[in-house]
């Protein structure tokens, strides 16, 4: 299980990496994340919406309602320019925290 402060640290990197492949609504973006987490990771619509209003307001996306084939319409997300710059720094963090985790994880040689 994924602890709660993890889930917290990894959801806007996600959402602006789902977000840099093109535009999404929140059910699409739900169903992304744990399909590619093997079910992993569920995030709820209570916990994703909020978080794609404060990263609106962070100017890190924006947002358009869309109506699909005459149907209902959808809250479509867009990445912004400065939500790829964001999305860029957290990409370097996150790779630099896995590069130590793999280090650390790592059974000490003999000769350290």
């Amino acid at each position: 299980m994924i602890s709660k402060t993890l889930m917290a640290a990894s959801t806007r990197p996600i959402i602006l990496a789902i977000l840099s492949r093109g535009k999404d609504y929140g059910y699409s973006i739900i169903q992304k994340v744990k399909n590619i987490s093997g079910g992993g990771i569920e995030w709820s619509d209570g916990m994703l919406y909020p978080v794609l209003q404060r990263m609106e307001m962070d100017r890190l996306i924006t947002s358009e309602w869309i109506a699909v084939d005459g149907g209902r319409p959808r809250h479509y997300y867009h990445i912004t320019d400065l939500g790829r710059q964001a999305l860029e720094t957290e990409l370097s963090g996150w790779q630099k925290i896995l590069q130590a985790m793999i280090h650390f994880s790592q059974p000490l040689l003999a000769d350290e």
